[in-house]
C-alpha cells in the first residue's frame, strides 16, 4: 500500500473511533433532559411510588442517553422553559397555585413535553378553579369519578398499537399493581384525546374489595392529547401494608408496562 492511501485509511479509522471529533464523540450524548416534580408527603402508596420512580428513571437515563433530575420545588414551573428540560414528570402531585398552573400551561404551549402519573390527575368538588384548564382541556378528564380498591394488577388492551409508546408491545399486556381511577368525562368523545391503553374486558372484576370493584365498562388507562406533547398513565399507586408502611408491590414490576413508559418517554423527549 502506498503512503497516501495508508494515511487516508488511518484518518478514516480515527474518525470512526471519534478521536478527531473531540472528547464527547466516543460517548453517548444526552438526547433530552427530564425534570420530575414530586411531593412525597401524602399517602404512603404514592410516596413509595415517587421513591421507586426516583430510582428507576435515573437507571433508565444512564442506559438510554437522557438526563433525569427530581425536585420538590413546584415553583420552578413558573419560569420553566422547554430549552432547559424537554420533558417534565408529575409523579405524585400536581401544581399547588395559580402561578404554577399558569407556568405549566406556558411551558406546554411553548412545546414542552409532559408525562403524568396516577394521582396528578385527581380532582374533586373542592379543587380550585385555577386548575380547570389542566383537568378539562389538557387531560380531558373533568372531575374524578370513582376508584377501585384494593390496588391490583390487570390486563390492559392497547387501543392504539401504532403509537411510538405502544408499537413494540402485543395487543394486551399485564400491568403492574395500581389503584384505578375513572373520570367524569368520556375520553372517547373528545376529538383531541388519543387513547393508547384501556382495561381489557377479560380482566373484570377490577379491585379485590367487593364494595369498590368494577364489573364492566370502558376505562382508559393511558392516553395523549394530540394538541400537546404529553402522556398520562394511571400507574403509580403501590400496594401497601399501611400498618408497617411497607410496600408490597412496585409500579415497575411489569416489563411490558416499563417498555411502554420508556418508549413513551423517549417519544416525548425526542419530539
Amino acid at each position: 500500500m502506498s503512503r497516501i492511501p495508508r494515511l487516508i485509511a488511518v484518518l478514516v479509522s480515527l474518525l470512526c473511533a471519534g478521536v478527531l471529533l473531540g472528547p464527547q464523540a466516543g460517548a453517548e450524548r444526552a438526547s433530552f433532559n427530564v425534570l420530575a416534580f414530586y411531593s412525597a408527603n401524602w399517602d404512603a402508596a404514592h410516596i413509595a411510588f415517587a421513591r421507586d420512580a426516583n430510582t428507576w428513571f435515573p437507571e433508565q437515563a444512564a442506559e438510554n442517553g437522557f438526563t433525569y433530575t427530581a425536585t420538590t420545588d413546584w415553583n420552578r414551573l413558573t419560569s420553566l422553559d422547554p430549552g432547559q428540560y424537554q420533558v417534565i414528570l408529575f409523579l405524585d402531585d400536581q401544581p399547588h397555585s395559580a402561578d404554577q398552573y399558569a407556568g405549566f400551561q406556558r411551558y406546554m404551549e411553548a412545546g414542552g413535553g409532559f408525562f403524568g402519573f396516577h394521582v396528578c390527575a385527581y380532582n374533586d368538588a373542592g379543587s380550585p378553579s385555577y386548575g380547570d384548564w389542566f383537568h378539562d382541556d389538557f387531560l380531558g378528564t373533568g372531575r374524578f369519578a370513582t376508584n377501585t380498591w384494593g390496588p391490583t394488577d390487570e390486563t390492559l388492551r392497547l387501543d392504539d398499537r401504532a403509537h411510538p409508546a405502544t408499537v413494540n408491545l402485543s395487543e394486551t399486556i399485564r400491568s403492574s399493581v395500581s389503584e384505578w381511577y375513572s373520570w367524569e368525562k368520556d375520553l372517547r368523545q373528545d376529538p383531541d384525546i388519543r387513547i393508547l391503553a384501556s382495561l381489557d374486558p377479560s380482566t373484570f372484576p377490577v379491585g379485590d374489595d367487593p364494595n369498590q370493584q368494577w364489573h364492566d365498562g370502558y376505562y382508559p388507562i393511558v392516553w395523549t392529547n394530540t394538541n400537546f406533547r404529553m402522556m398520562y398513565a394511571n400507574f403509580g399507586h403501590d400496594k401497601m401494608n399501611y400498618e408497617t408502611n411497607t410496600p408490597l408491590s412496585s409500579t415497575f414490576d411489569s416489563p411490558d408496562q416499563n417498555r411502554l413508559l420508556l418508549d413513551g418517554l423517549k417519544w416525548l423527549g425526542n419530539g
